[in-house]
């Protein structure tokens, strides 16, 4: 096994394929975990595999996405190449129905809906997929759903590297115009990721080979069995949502996969009180893919809070009191900001050993800062400009500082009400003290 790779030190090796062997490794000057995607010596000495390889890191590293695996470096080395990109801990979708069969309904949702936002900023990019199966998405132990493997990936704007009428990808997965070879559009990814969406619900692909047909021939002719006729407790409007993303016709199809995910959100938004990511965290804790102390670090229960030892006794009980936590406030108590409870509410959770969180005395504070600036709030790090997301904290005085190593930081001293939110808008000035008249120094 090789040992280094460029700055990063190789620990093992975690998967291999036909093209491609994966190694976790750490990035030594960061100290940062990564995973390594080496293409193997013998396919990089084919020019089409190497172009491709190369193709899937450039692609990867343009997709700034929360749930695409980012992109650390591209290396070039001893005949081969490399990929450094983000390590996630978990467990591929394949292995989750490999172990579960078929997902709750819930669950198999807000995995699709992940997909479906990391194929829709794809899609913005020109970018498509082509290869969306169960092995290609990542489930992390911290409730995070990611899609990777962009290998067979297209860009509209460059040429393909596969020959007209030719096709690309995992049979059971494609779609009817992907198996004969025709131009393709962002719809592919839309069947593609139905059919994913149609196994989770029901433990089975839609379409598999038999002694009369192959597989191929099934999706071009055949129509699938309904979800609801394998399992009737599959909701109608969930059936209708499979049934427009597996349309033999493109144009049938949902038209984007922006109103894929309006239709989803629509049906989670029902069903799922919580966030996402706690459900998901939830749900691998119940199934012992994490333990229970695991889940608890991650949803900061189990952690001490004003001298309070919180923990999860009864799950059940939790859910009789409408207990709602989401990754936001997890955020918040893992770096230990307190949540001030009433009277009321500490005489509840001395007797429950439960402290229930509620939005009624949430505010929040948006924070924009030129150039950046690391957020820093009551002297806790709670991330860095810009952020995608307002910062939830408890209504009252907090104090703010704004730091830049380059520039003079900002102290300030807010007042958030409930339920309202604080915009900061500072530019930050340049800190002259830390400018060398006299040019760097040899």
């Amino acid at each position: 096994m090789i040992e280094r790779i460029g700055n990063c030190k190789i620990i093992d090796e975690v998967g291999a394929g036909g093209m491609a062997v994966v190694y976790k490794a750490v990035q030594e000057p960061l100290g940062r975990t990564v995973a390594i995607k080496a293409l193997k010596s013998s396919i990089a000495i084919e020019t089409q595999f190497s172009e491709r390889f190369e193709r899937e890191a450039k692609f990867m590293a343009s997709l700034q996405q929360e749930n695409i695996i980012n992109v650390y470096d591209f290396i070039k080395y001893g005949g081969t190449m490399f990929i450094v990109m983000e390590y996630v801990e978990g467990i591929d979708l394949y292995d989750m129905l490999d172990n579960f069969k078929y997902l709750p309904v819930e669950v198999a949702s807000i995995i699709t809906l992940q997909v479906a936002r990391a194929l829709n900023h794809a899609h913005f990019r020109g970018i498509i997929h082509r290869d969306i199966k169960p092995a290609n998405v990542m489930i992390s132990k911290r409730g995070d759903v990611k899609l990777m493997d962009f290998g067979i990936a297209r860009d509209e704007t460059l040429s393909d590297l596969t020959e007209t009428g030719t096709g690309l990808g995992t049979p059971s997965y494609m779609s009817p115009e992907q198996i004969l070879g025709d131009k393709l559009d962002p719809r592919t990814d839309i069947w593609s990721l139905g059919v994913v969406f149609y196994q989770m619900l029901t433990g089975k692909k839609p379409f598999f080979e038999d002694a009369k047909r192959s597989v191929l021939q099934k999706i071009r002719i055949d129509r699938y069995i309904p979800a609801r006729k394998l399992k009737p407790s599959i909701p109608r409007v969930v059936e209708r949502i499979l049934g427009r993303c597996m349309e033999k016709q493109p144009a049938d199809r949902y038209p984007s996969m922006q109103q894929l995910i309006h239709d989803l959100e629509d049906f989670l938004a029902a069903r799922v009180s919580v966030n996402y990511n706690a459900h998901m965290v939830d749900f691998l804790q119940q199934k012992e893919v994490i333990t229970d102390d695991e889940a608890s670090g991650i949803l900061a229960t189990g952690t001490v809070i004003n001298g309070q030892k919180i923990v999860r006794e009864d799950r059940r009980a939790m859910r009789s009191i409408g207990f709602v936590l989401t990754s936001v406030l997890a955020f918040m108590l893992f770096f230990g900001i307190a949540i001030q409870l009433t009277a009321e509410e500490k005489s509840f959770s001395d007797k429950t050993s439960i402290v229930p969180v509620t939005f009624k005395n949430l505010g929040f504070v948006k924070v924009v800062a030129l150039p950046w600036a690391k957020i820093l709030i009551d002297n806790n790090d709670v991330g860095m400009t810009p952020l995608a997301t307002p910062i939830a904290v408890p209504a009252g005085r907090h104090f703010v500082q704004l730091v830049n190593p380059y520039f003079e930081s900002k102290k300030l001293e807010i007042e958030v009400e409930a339920q309202k939110t604080v915009i900061i808008n500072e530019k930050l000035e340049i800190d002259t003290s830390k400018i060398n008249p006299e040019g760097p120094k040899e």
